[in-house]
């Protein structure tokens, strides 16, 4: 049997499967980076808006009224 009738060594194949790995790596990082972090930043912005307007509300009920002085 000679060697070249016989395939890729497994040498070979693993290279070409951590060569695949890494190409789907970088696919799924690219997405991540595109598709995903700018929702969660979008949200994560809202959030923080929607709970700044509930605690400036807390705020608001918890603090005593200020008065404008004696009335006349």
């Amino acid at each position: 049997m000679s060697s070249g009738s016989q395939g890729p060594s497994v040498g070979q194949r693993i290279d070409e499967m951590v060569s695949r790995m890494e190409t789907e790596l970088r696919g799924a990082v690219t997405y991540v980076n595109e598709n995903v972090v700018p929702q969660v930043r979008h949200e994560s912005i809202v959030a923080m808006r929607t709970i700044s307007e509930k605690l400036r509300e807390m705020a608001d009920r918890m603090e005593p009224p200020v008065s404008k002085g004696p009335q006349a």
